[in-house]
C-alpha cells in the first residue's frame, strides 16, 4: 500500500489550507458567536471548486475521488469545522442531484450548486424518524404531472438559507422500499421553516425544521426512480460519513497544532509545559489517535472509490472511530490549555463544541456499530 500523497493531492490540500487561513480563520470565532451563516465565504470556496468536489462533470463538478475530497475538507475543518461540515453536506446533496437528477434538474441547479452560487440541504431526518430513517412519513403523491408533498423534516442543516432541498419522501408502502428522492425548490409555495435552533455548536450554519403543506413539484424533479430514494440516501450517507469523519480529523489536527504551540509558550514552575513528561505523553497519545483516525478515513474513502463490496461497512467504521477520536483529541487539547482552553479567545472550546455533534449526525455512532456488527455476523466477510 502506498500511503504517500501525489503532488496533485498535495496541491489540493495546500490550496485548501491557504483558503481556510485567509477566508475562515479571521472570522470563524465571530461566525460562531453571532450565529452567522457565511454564504459569501462558501461562495468563494465554490470558486475554487470546493462546492462540487466529487459531483459529476455533467454539472460542472470536479468529479474527484472521495479520497482527494477528504484532503480538502480536512484542511478547512482544522480552522472551522462548522462551516466546513456544511460544505460537505452541500457536496453530498449536490452529488446526489447530479448523479440521479434528470436533464431538467441538472440544468436548473447543477452548475449553480457546484459553483457555490446556490446551496443545497439534505432532508432525510424527521421528528419521528432519526436512526430509523426507513420509517419516515413525509409523503409525495403523484397527481398528474406533479408530486404533492406533505410532512415535515427536522435537524436540517442550512434550512431557511439554502436554495434546493434534496428530499426523501414516501411514494409507496411502508419500509425503505417505499421511499423516493426529490429535488425541491427551497422557496416553493407551501414550505415553511421553524425557528433557528439554538445549539451547542455548529453555530455558523442554521438548523431548522421544515414543513411541507401541499408542496407541488414537477414529476421531473424525482431523482432516480420511484422506490429508489432510500438506496440513494444511503449511498449519499456513505460519502457523508467519510466527510464528517474527515471534519473530526481536521478539527483534531487544528487542536493538536494549537497544543504544540501552547506547550512551548506556557511556563509553569519555571519551565515550559513541553518539558513535563506527563504532558509529552498526552500529546503523543493525541497524535497517535489522530494518525490512526486519518488513515482509517482514507482507507474507507479508497474503498468507496474502488466500489468495494464492503465499502459501506468501512465508511461506518471510519465514521465511528474518527468522530470519537477527533472529539477526544479536541477535548484533551482543551485540558492541556487549562483555563485558557475554556475561554472563547482560544479556538479549543469551539472545536470541542463543533466536533461533539459529529458522533450523532450522519447516523449515530451506536448505529455505526450496528452496521459493522451485522456485516461481521452475516457470514463470510472481507472486513480485515
Amino acid at each position: 500500500m502506498d500511503f504517500e500523497l501525489s503532488e496533485e493531492q498535495r496541491a489540493f490540500a495546500h490550496t485548501a489550507r491557504e483558503f481556510a487561513s485567509a477566508e475562515f480563520a479571521p472570522h470563524a470565532a465571530r461566525w460562531d458567536a453571532e450565529g452567522i451563516f457565511p454564504k459569501e465565504a462558501i461562495a468563494k470556496a465554490g470558486e475554487l471548486g470546493f462546492c462540487g468536489l466529487y459531483a459529476p462533470e455533467s454539472i460542472e463538478g470536479l468529479a474527484l475521488p472521495r479520497l482527494d475530497a477528504t484532503l480538502v475538507f480536512e484542511e478547512m475543518a482544522a480552522v472551522d469545522p462548522s462551516t466546513t461540515a456544511f460544505i460537505t453536506i452541500h457536496n453530498m446533496a449536490t452529488w446526489m442531484l447530479g448523479t440521479w437528477g434528470g436533464p431538467a434538474v441538472r440544468e436548473q441547479w447543477g452548475a449553480d450548486l457546484t459553483s457555490g452560487r446556490k446551496l443545497a440541504s439534505y432532508c432525510l431526518t424527521e421528528p419521528g424518524a432519526g436512526s430509523d430513517a426507513g420509517a419516515l412519513k413525509t409523503r409525495a403523491e403523484l397527481q398528474g404531472a406533479e408530486y404533492v408533498i406533505n410532512g415535515g423534516k427536522a435537524f436540517i442543516s442550512g434550512a431557511g438559507s439554502t436554495d434546493v432541498l434534496v428530499l426523501m419522501a414516501r411514494t409507496g408502502g411502508g419500509g425503505a422500499g417505499g421511499v423516493s428522492a426529490f429535488a425541491v425548490p427551497a422557496d416553493a409555495p407551501g414550505i415553511s421553516y421553524g425557528k433557528k435552533e439554538h445549539k451547542m455548536g455548529w453555530n455558523s450554519q442554521p438548523t431548522r425544521t421544515i414543513n411541507f403543506d401541499n408542496v407541488r413539484v414537477p414529476a421531473a424533479n424525482l431523482l432516480g426512480s420511484e422506490g429508489e430514494g432510500f438506496r440513494i440516501a444511503m449511498k449519499g450517507l456513505d460519502g457523508g460519513r467519510i466527510n464528517i469523519a474527515t471534519c473530526s480529523v481536521g478539527a483534531a489536527q487544528g487542536a493538536l497544532d494549537a497544543s504544540r504551540r501552547y506547550l512551548h509558550e506556557r511556563q509553569q514552575f519555571g519551565k515550559p509545559l513541553a518539558s513535563f513528561q506527563a504532558l509529552q505523553f498526552k500529546l503523543a497519545d493525541m497524535a497517535t489517535e489522530l494518525v490512526a483516525a486519518r488513515q482509517m478515513v482514507r482507507l474507507a474513502a479508497s474503498k468507496l472509490d474502488a466500489g468495494h463490496a464492503d465499502a459501506s461497512t468501512y465508511c461506518a467504521m471510519a465514521k465511528r472511530f474518527a468522530t470519537d477520536a477527533g472529539f477526544n483529541v479536541c477535548n484533551e487539547a482543551l485540558q492541556l490549555h487549562g483555563g485558557y482552553g475554556y475561554l472563547s479567545e482560544f479556538p479549543l472550546e469551539r472545536l470541542v463544541r463543533d466536533t461533539r455533534v459529529h458522533q450523532i449526525l450522519e447516523g449515530t455512532n451506536e448505529i455505526m456499530r450496528v452496521i459493522v456488527a451485522r456485516k461481521l455476523l452475516e457470514g463470510e466477510s472481507d472486513i480485515r
